[in-house]
């Protein structure tokens, strides 16, 4: 008997055009994964060599001035007033994702469903995936938002939870937030909203789903994004006050507890947003100079209405052409679709994660 092999990660998939991006001369300008190239906030260095918080164990669900930073941010960001006790921390966002559905199946044993947006983050499938469940993906129209009504009843029957990412990566849509929430307290089902690029949201203002209240639901942030601590490893989840109790007291058994330091550092970075409005116009203009650049050879790179992602159609649905025509032409590495979804093949993902030089060097490149 065969057990579980896992697929190839999607991102080892590139080393071919890695090779040839790599031979253009002053070498690769990867676009491909969205890993932050800027600072963090300076305000956290001393904060992460602070001998205290690293002698002892960390409480798995944050330190008291981790979680009532997080309670501050989210009253002064969205206007949404939670108590510590519904917010706990993960170790970044990630794992609290691929975690989700082994958690809640344990909750809920006759459930065995995940609901995910068709054009997505890979982690919400490979979850279900991992958890033995099974991984639905919802449909989304034109403007990349969820299509709740396409939701087949008996798929909602067993479900464990809908995730909902707004901003959505790869595509930056904004989902209505509020008709999620009512659509899984209609069915039972917990709304989980992956908000982790919500300050960078273009069109509009940031919003949460915890603006249309905590039942039911919870919303997953991280620092990763924000305030480029991505190696750093902490985030939140906060929301339903039973269903963050229940998950901190099973993730606290399984020893899930991001360090001391870094949620000593995460504390004073949720308290700042200088840093953020910096790091927010460094994106808007790498987008623009990106869209510049895919003008350049002739293709129409839309604006996203969030996130730092370009989502460009790919010319005849070839994406893997288009990817191996930018790997050549400009050394740029980039995400074939496919990687979000089969509803995705047509395009490729190009993330805006490299220094500001670097993207005007593949604007002259494609020029």
């Amino acid at each position: 008997m065969t057990g579980f092999v896992p697929p190839p990660y999607p991102y080892d998939r590139l080393k071919p055009l890695e090779a040839k991006a790599r031979a253009v001369p002053g070498g690769t300008i990867d676009l491909s994964i969205g890993t932050p190239c800027d600072p963090p906030p300076a305000l956290v260095h001393e904060a992460l060599s602070d001998p205290d918080a690293v002698r002892a164990y960390p409480p798995s669900v944050g330190t008291a001035a981790y979680r009532e930073a997080v309670v501050g941010w989210l009253e002064r960001r969205f206007d949404v007033r939670v108590a510590p006790t519904q917010v706990a921390a993960c170790v970044g966002s990630k794992e609290l994702v691929a975690g989700m559905p082994q958690w809640l199946r344990l909750r809920t044993p006759e459930r065995d469903t995940v609901l995910y947006p068709a054009i997505s983050y890979p982690t919400y499938a490979m979850g279900a995936t991992l958890a033995g469940c099974r991984a639905v993906p919802v449909p989304v129209d034109d403007a990349w938002r969820l299509r709740l009504e396409a939701i087949d009843p008996a798929d909602a029957a067993r479900a464990l939870c809908l995730w909902v990412n707004t901003p959505g990566n790869p595509a930056g849509g904004l989902d209505d937030l509020g008709a999620a929430a009512a659509w899984g307290r209609t069915h039972g089902v917990p709304v989980l909203s992956d908000e982790c690029y919500a300050e960078f949201t273009w069109d509009g203002p940031s919003r949460s789903i915890l603006q249309h209240g905590t039942d039911g639901v919870l919303a997953v942030h991280s620092l990763s994004k924000r305030s480029n601590f991505a190696g750093a490893r902490i985030g939140f989840y906060a929301g339903d006050a039973e269903l963050v109790g229940y998950l901190s007291e099973v993730r606290k058994h399984a020893g899930f507890m991001p360090p001391g330091p870094v949620q000593l550092a995460g504390a004073l970075a949720w308290r700042d947003h200088r840093h953020v409005a910096e790091q927010v116009e460094r994106y808007r203009e790498r987008l623009e100079l990106l869209i510049e650049a895919f003008a350049r050879i002739g293709l129409e790179a839309p604006m996203p209405a969030g996130a730092f992602y370009l989502w460009v159609p790919a010319p005849d649905g070839d994406a893997w052409a288009l990817a191996e025509r930018l790997a050549v032409e400009g050394g740029a590495l980039v995400s074939p679709g496919e990687f979000y979804g089969e509803a995705g093949a047509g395009h490729v993902r190009v993330a805006a994660v490299q220094p500001t030089e670097r993207i005007r060097l593949l604007v002259d490149r494609l020029g």
